[in-house]
């Protein structure tokens, strides 16, 4: 059969960087961090107490007291990026077959906040058990995109997609896989996560993957530097509605960038850590280009994984040197993770955002705070470091990998 094409007709975002897709873009270009203290809890006694967090977010801007305490941090998170993408869009729902409109989401923890509260609450009582009626449903991974369903009356495929830190990306591979079989002919895509909680600090402190430099936040986040000590955590919502082509030209869309083809696959390796000569690494980029119908040549920027771990920027250089040899010098390479923290669950859909921007407005956003190379990387490649970089980008790819071995890629053209 014949597949058909898909595009990127809306954007959305609530993130460290900006409340919208526009305060976004002005400062990924301008190389500007979202890192700072943690104003959630006390973070006093913790070995982390930083992060990436929502610059002055009150709940009851977006919705009524009442309906805030029916939703966690991650589901607000993921209906504000969803209202601006669909207004983005400019898609009426009044004429369209919502039937035909669905709704894929990605996440990677859920409700961690309101799960913790309540079994905080339950710990410290007397054992009688006494929870919320809304906690289930307010801690549940599928529940931000159901609300969004719910809002907008969205009647399409509806679910949610869980692999850790590629949650979102998966959410924007099978968007693109059901428009292109002819399951639906919009899907509002995308991720939340709300982790920067006592547990979610905690336990990434324990892990020993969350860099603990407390005198100085905003450098704090720096891919492929030589003294880097771990990523920063991050939080918010990405939205993407991902389009079948045919109908978006029939309703006169805006278009930003085609959605041209994706790959998966596992490292089959460790709960944690990378495969760490990045040979699975390169084989899901080679299957997203491969499904895109392009070559490593056709490629002009790679926004990467690049969480400023140890072991992940090493492995994932690797596997971008081994799957594009002597053309991996003439890239942009960059990591926005050094400027947004690492939003878990929706940080491929945020990173897909970023490069659908780069495609848009030919801008490689930079990575920034880098100080020294980490001797293993080699010193000509181009990792757009510290400063945006002009250039024609009619190809971009992103590459998301998660806990468990979860890898992702997706490529964007003009």
């Amino acid at each position: 059969m014949t597949l058909k094409r898909v595009v990127i007709t809306g954007l959305g975002t609530i993130n460290p960087l900006g409340h919208n897709v526009a305060e976004f873009w002005e400062n990924l270009k301008g190389g500007v961090s979202g890192a700072g203290p943690i104003t959630r809890f006390d973070a006093s006694k913790f070995r982390t107490q930083f992060a990436c967090e929502v610059k002055n977010y009150e709940p009851t801007a977006h919705f009524d007291r009442k309906e805030v305490r029916k939703m966690d941090l991650y589901t607000q998170f993921g209906i504000i990026a969803a209202r601006e993408a669909i207004k983005d869009a400019g898609l009426d729902f009044e004429k369209e077959n919502k039937k035909r409109i669905g709704v894929i989401w990605g996440a990677g923890i859920g409700g961690l906040q309101t799960f913790y509260e309540e079994c905080a609450a339950f710990a410290q009582g007397d054992g009688t058990p006494r929870f919320n009626p809304f906690f289930i449903p307010k801690m549940i991974a599928n529940m931000a995109g159901g609300m969004i369903a719910i809002e907008f009356g969205l009647n399409g495929p509806n679910y949610t997609t869980v692999s850790a830190c590629a949650s979102s990306a998966h959410s924007l591979v099978d968007a693109l896989n059901l428009i292109r079989l002819g399951k639906a002919e919009v899907i509002v895509a995308g991720g939340s996560e709300a982790a920067i909680t006592i547990p979610g600090v905690g336990g990434f402190n324990s892990l020993k993957a969350i860099s603990t430099r407390n005198d100085d936040p905003q450098s704090a986040s720096r891919p492929f530097d030589a003294e880097r000590d771990g990523f920063v955590l991050g939080e918010g919502g990405a939205s993407l509605i991902v389009e079948e082509y045919e109908h978006a030209v029939r309703r006169g869309a805006k278009i930003y960038a085609e959605l041209a083809g994706a790959g998966m696959n596992c490292d089959a390796y460790h709960m944690t850590a990378p495969e760490p000569n990045g040979e699975y690494t390169s084989v899901v980029m080679n299957l997203a280009l491969e499904d895109a119908g392009l070559t490593t040549k056709d490629v002009d920027y790679i926004n990467v994984h690049g969480t400023s771990t140890g072991l992940g920027d090493v492995a994932e250089v690797k596997a971008i040197q081994k799957t594009f040899g002597e053309h991996a010098y003439e890239l942009n390479i960059s990591s926005t993770k050094s400027m947004t923290g690492h939003l878990l669950g929706a940080a491929g859909a945020l990173e897909a955002i970023a490069s659908v921007l780069a495609v848009k407005h030919d801008i490689v956003p930079p990575t920034i705070n880098f100080h020294s190379l980490e001797p293993e990387l080699d010193p000509k490649l181009n990792f757009t470091f510290n400063k945006a970089q002009e250039r024609k980008v009619n190809v971009a790819i992103s590459n998301t990998f998660g806990f468990g071995g979860h890898n992702a890629c997706i490529v964007f053209k003009k």
